[in-house]
């Protein structure tokens, strides 16, 4: 398609389907508070701790090791999945084992995943 193709040259604006959209369109704070979430998958070390985490809980030790980086780079990394409630901690002792704060971090990734399959 080339871009004269997708340029729309008409005047009229279609109020009902407006009005229609309108009235379902989500409130502009949840908008925000979702592109925050969005700007949370768009690293892609935070990705590949997300997906580490779908498969088992793991602690920072583990998780460092698997990714082959620092565990203060992993717990930067944590602490901003933390803040966005997308992960979860359990302590044990000395060490805090990581998860999944729940099933819909797991869709969402997944649902991503298909998409790039495509």
């Amino acid at each position: 398609m080339s871009t004269n193709e997708s340029r729309c040259d008409c005047n009229i604006i279609h109020q009902d389907i407006v009005n229609a959209v309108k009235k379902s369109f989500p409130d502009e704070l949840l908008l925000y508070d979702l592109a925050e979430l969005f700007k949370i998958f768009g690293d892609s070390t935070r990705i590949k701790i997300l997906s580490a985490l779908s498969i088992h809980e793991m602690c920072v030790c583990d998780i460092a090791c698997l990714l082959n980086m620092t565990k203060s780079s992993i717990s930067h990394q944590l602490r901003i999945l933390k803040q966005a409630n997308l992960v979860k901690y359990r302590k044990s002792g000395k060490s805090a084992y990581y998860s999944l704060s729940d099933d819909h971090i797991m869709q969402i990734f997944e649902q991503g995943l298909d998409h790039v399959k495509e």
